[in-house]
């Protein structure tokens, strides 16, 4: 029975109904030891009878395991893995030591989880349940999490518990939490009468003073009092700890054998009894020695595992045993034992430095990468380090643990590990690569300059003995001095290079930061034609790369293929970490193409894997995307959230986007002098020019500053000129109408128009038109470009431009409404539904759509059933005849 936890129940209940409704839900209970949190995950499961329930817990020797927590909660359907996309089911076999890892992204293994899940669901609803979160090896933690995140309609319930101190974090930030209280003193009260009427009330009110509201603290501390215990033998140590001093206690109190055996128990990872026996057996322990502890419900047979009742139980036996038992315990399990965990409990029973058990480590280090879990690897080197004898394969290990603490997510370890490996090395290569990691975890936190400083310095040793080595850190160093706005720093690591075979590359690289258009135009061109001639067909990063410097040189068309390409490639092969980057390609193509609605959708989701993965850098660039959209929509609020999350990197192209953004917003709602204002803060002589100088021409224009308009015209024309592209050459003519006297303004309007550009664009030319033709009292020939520019306006979202377009054709004497115009399709959908009825028309089935979206066969399923009465349609088979860009 539960006392005092009325709203906590009925918290549990709510999300097992969702679930039951097709809503499913997720919740975190956090707490301190004892407050209630098992209880609570034992209430959802008396409550969900009517429901599948798949439990485990985090063990803390387990910690180290790769996947343990998954394999604890999936072991019984391995038969169901064959029903996965083919990825997936490889993914979740290797993590499950069921073959090997295809060296696919390690967020797949979270992929396959949620679709096995919702596989589960179809049968009928499923709850979750998971125990010790904080205890969870970190690649069970990541593929829970990344499923838990993911889940919509799936009929799936997941409760997680986690103990909020004396214990590992267990961060899962956006997810629902319950943090139970203490008992007030009414509950306590109660929860003693019910279990303590045999003491007086002396001895009560001593208990319910001691436990200050922690249920577990009230009855054991009861326990102790019926055992003679009545001063305070714990008065100033926390209420955690007087439990476990409670526990303790009462171990102390059993046979030797008993509490030998209770150790194995605990020092074990896996609750076998076979295992748990036959170490026992090294210690003079036997099966019978087991009961005392039966007795006094220490421990229980639970789904054939030895289980200790709480986990605090545990806590105390191995916590209260001198260090001489521990080791012996672990040196029986490491005897009766022929995996990876012998390796991991010879470990703990070694207090020296010793070649064997580092050996027997760095091999169980080379399973974990079988099996995809960087996060174990990392931690199998480190401590394979720390046992190493020799330096040099001390070195040799933390280096390895470095690179695996860095592919596991683990950055700033991974700097940490980089650097004590350095101090082990000697030689230049392997310190070159150690400088590597630390360049790469400088970049991922955004210290750029760091980044630049590591790989020049290191390069520095390397131009003799590693030429080829050193040529590709000094390119990655003028890389990060570009995007650190570093021009100076980007031509010195240039110099560097300029003896070795990639000094053109690097020399290009470092002129990406130049603001002479010229010399700009010409690095980028030449970094294109090397891109082609590679075709990076082995490298997605690289693929990413090529469409970036595609779309700096607005050949829009192909840099849209390049990055569907690549966004296709990362779908299929699971390259969840690498999506994000491709994302942003695409959706800053499809923006410099009018396609609002599907940049929209992918920056969307790109934003959300960016932060699922851990990837800052890029989420606040996918957000400058969304910022511009937000802007032309005339979405005040929506870009104000959007550019705080920009302010959260501190960089300079950054900084400049969200100014130009903000411009754009102005500017749509009719704010000129207030746009006006944020161009002095532009010095447009010093930054590279770009599209965005159109705007600041039409603010200027219509704040009437001459000076400042003609200043960003002639900017803008030198950029033009390099990028030669007759969409840009119409934005040009478009500018010179609008700065042109009204007697020559319409050659440069009807030139723009032949020319043609980008929907958007386009529209904005048609509307500065029809307002020219209508001030000229031409309002016949206005109505068709401003009724045009309305419709443009409208289908691509961007409200206020066609509120003003509308507008302007009212005054023409046109008395078509808004409502009257064509209906934009496109524009009904969320984002969601966007992307998968893009994907259904292609003819792909919901498993398939759900594999490519990291979404659910029913999730899926949902935003059809959603999106077909929006479109008119009434089955899949329709869409194919629709017109889905946008």
């Amino acid at each position: 029975m539960l006392m005092g936890r009325s709203a906590e129940k009925a918290t549990i209940d709510q999300v097992l109904a969702d679930a039951r409704s097709s809503r499913s839900g997720v919740l975190v209970i956090r707490g301190e030891a004892g407050i209630g949190k098992s209880a609570l995950l034992d209430h959802a499961a008396a409550a969900a009878a009517d429901m599948r329930v798949m439990r485990c817990a985090g063990v803390e020797f387990e910690s180290t395991l790769p996947f343990a927590g998954l394999h604890q909660l999936l072991r019984r359907l391995t038969g169901r893995l064959d029903c996965l996309p083919a990825a997936q089911a490889q993914a979740l076999r290797a993590a499950l030591g069921l073959g090997s890892a295809a060296g696919g992204d390690r967020f797949l293994v979270g992929l396959a989880v949620l679709t096995l899940l919702a596989d589960l669901a179809e049968e009928r609803p499923l709850l979750c349940l998971i125990d010790d979160a904080h205890w969870l090896d970190q690649s069970s933690a990541e593929a829970l999490l990344f499923a838990a995140r993911r889940l919509e309609t799936e009929r799936v319930a997941i409760v997680f518990a986690a103990r909020d101190l004396h214990a590992p974090e267990f961060p899962a930030p956006g997810l629902a939490e319950l943090r139970p209280s203490r008992l007030d003193g009414a509950a306590s009260a109660d929860l003693l009468a019910l279990y303590a009427a045999d003491l007086g009330h002396h001895r009560r009110a001593h208990v319910l003073r001691e436990a200050e509201g922690n249920p577990l603290a009230l009855l054991e501390l009861t326990t102790a009092q019926r055992q003679g215990r009545s001063d305070s033998p714990y008065p100033a140590i926390s209420t955690t700890s007087k439990i476990e001093q409670a526990f303790a206690d009462r171990i102390g109190r059993l046979p030797e054998q008993t509490r030998t055996l209770l150790l194995v128990i605990a020092a074990d990872d896996s609750g076998d009894p076979a295992t748990v026996f036959k170490a026992a057996a090294h210690l003079g322990a036997t099966v019978a020695d087991l009961e005392p502890a039966e007795r006094h419900s220490f421990v229980h047979l639970r789904e054939d595992r030895l289980a200790f009742r709480h986990p605090l139980l545990r806590s105390a036996v191995y916590h209260s045993a001198p260090v001489s038992r521990r080791i012996a315990a672990h040196r029986a399990l490491a005897a009766s034992l022929h995996d990876d965990r012998a390796a991991w409990h010879l470990a703990a029973a070694t207090t020296e430095p010793d070649e064997y058990v580092a050996a027997s480590l760095e091999r169980s280090a080379q399973r974990a990468q079988e099996r995809g879990s960087h996060a174990t690897l990392a931690r199998a080197y480190e401590r394979a380090a720390a046992l190493s004898p020799d330096p040099r394969d001390r070195g040799r290990r933390l280096s390895a643990a470095a690179w695996a603490a860095l592919e596991a997510g683990q950055v700033g370890h991974a700097g940490s590990l980089a650097e004590r490996a350095s101090l082990h090395l000697t030689e230049p290569v392997s310190l070159g690569r150690m400088a590597e990691v630390r360049a790469m975890v400088a970049d991922l936190q955004g210290d750029l300059h760091r980044a630049h400083s590591i790989l020049s310095d290191a390069a520095r040793s390397l131009v003799e003995v590693a030429p080829d080595t050193a040529g590709r850190m000094l390119v990655q160093a003028a890389g990060s001095a570009w995007v650190a706005g570093d021009p100076a720093a980007a031509e010195k690591a240039a110099d560097q290079a300029r003896t070795l075979p990639v000094a053109r590359r690097a020399r290009a690289t470092a002129h990406l930061a130049s603001t002479d258009v010229t010399q700009w135009s010409a690095a980028v061109r030449e970094l294109d034609e090397e891109e082609d001639e590679e075709e990076p067909e082995s490298s997605l990063r690289a693929a990413v790369w090529a469409a970036c410097l595609t779309s700096f040189l607005r050949d829009d068309q192909r840099a849209l293929r390049r990055a569907f390409t690549v966004e296709q490639k990362c779908r299929t092969q699971g390259a969840i970490g690498v999506l994000p980057h491709a994302l942003l390609a695409l959706a800053s193509s499809q923006l410099n193409l009018g396609r609002h609605h599907e940049a929209r959708a992918g920056g969307l989701e790109g934003m959300r894997v960016a932060e699922d993965t851990g990837q800052p850098r890029i989420r606040a660039h996918l957000a400058a995307v969304l910022a511009h959209l937000a802007a032309i929509a005339g979405e005040r609020e929506r870009h104000a959230e959007l550019a705080a999350i920009m302010d959260t990197v501190d960089l300079p192209d950054l900084r400049r986007e969200a100014a130009r953004n903000t411009i754009m917003l102005e500017l749509g709602l009719g704010r000129y002098d207030t746009a006006a204002d944020r161009l002095a803060d532009h010095s447009v002589e010093h930054e590279l020019p770009g599209s965005w100088l159109a705007d600041h021409v039409e603010v200027a224009v219509r704040a009437g500053r001459r000076e400042t308009a003609d200043k960003a015209f002639t900017r803008y024309v030198i950029w033009a000129d390099h990028i030669r592209r007759p969409a840009i050459d119409a934005i040009v003519s478009r500018c010179r109408a609008l700065m042109a006297d009204d007697r020559r303004a319409e050659p440069h309007y009807r030139h723009a128009l032949r020319l043609g550009s980008a929907p958007f664009e386009h529209a904005r030319t048609q509307l500065h038109y029809g307002e020219w033709l209508r001030r000229a009292h031409r309002r016949v020939d206005a109505r068709p470009h401003l009724r045009s520019a309305v419709e443009a306006f409208r289908r691509l979202g961007a409200t206020p431009w066609a509120d003003r377009a509308d507008s302007e054709l009212r005054a023409t004497g046109e008395s078509r409404t808004a409502s009257h115009h064509e209906p934009d399709l496109l524009g009904r959908l969320t984002p969601q539904e966007l992307q998968v009825v893009r994907l259904a028309a292609t003819g792909l089935s919901n498993k398939d759509i759900g594999a490519q979206l990291f979404l659910s066969p029913r999730t899926v399923g949902y935003h059809l059933y959603n999106a077909y009465p929006k479109l008119g349609v009434a089955s899949r088979g329709e869409l194919a005849r629709l017109d889905l860009v946008g």
